[in-house]
């Protein structure tokens, strides 16, 4: 449980970053977002989903 909320912490943290160093730039992609089919906002999640728990368990395992 431990690990889960440390990786929560860094989303928010990564996130943060993102939004207080280029505010504007975050609206433009959320505003790309908008714009987007959910069929390619859903294939994006699933990939990165997919790519962030190969590195987890390869990160585990290591």
């Amino acid at each position: 449980m431990t690990d889960f909320l440390t990786a929560l912490a860094l989303v928010f943290f990564i996130e943060g970053c993102l939004y207080a160093l280029m505010p504007g730039r975050m609206k433009a992609m959320m505003r790309m977002a908008l714009e987007l089919d959910e069929t390619v906002l859903r294939r994006a999640g699933l990939i990165a989903m997919f790519i962030g728990f190969a590195l987890a368990w390869l990160l585990r395992a290591a």
